[in-house]
């Protein structure tokens, strides 16, 4: 029998509970580092938005040219205080191009199918046509 004051008794109460203080050690230094990591996500995730308000490459002055980023305020180009730039003109927008025909349009017929020998003949004259 264990009695509370026997030296038996007092390893295995110290043995759990140095076990205990590690588990709870080794859990709060893994719930910090936890917590400063999402600390440090957030804080970027802020500071990435914040640089996604410059507008400075929708401008009419910017040339995006590493020497010369703006004609008008090229120290502030592409910095935090562009965000509020009073220079600020933005680009027309752009119209969208027509979509471009393929030179060799291959044509599709129901009832004739595509050999060598047929390929060889429209690519012949696709040619012809084209040198014309």
């Amino acid at each position: 029998m264990l009695l509370p004051f026997s030296p038996k008794f007092s390893q295995e109460v110290i043995q759990l509970l140095t076990t205990f203080w590690c588990c709870f050690w080794i859990c709060t230094l893994l719930a910090i580092f936890i917590w400063s990591g999402l600390v440090a996500a957030l804080d970027g995730w802020k500071q990435l938005r914040r640089l996604h308000q410059i507008p400075c490459h929708k401008c009419l002055y910017f040339t995006g040219d590493y020497n010369l980023k703006c004609t008008v305020r090229p120290c502030e180009a592409l910095t935090e205080s562009a965000i509020a730039c009073r220079d600020f003109e933005a680009l027309e927008p752009c119209k969208p191009r027509p979509p471009v025909q393929p030179i060799f349009a291959a044509k599709k017929h129901a009832t004739s199918t595509l050999t060598s020998t047929n390929l060889h003949r429209r690519i012949d004259k696709a040619q012809k046509n084209v040198w014309l």
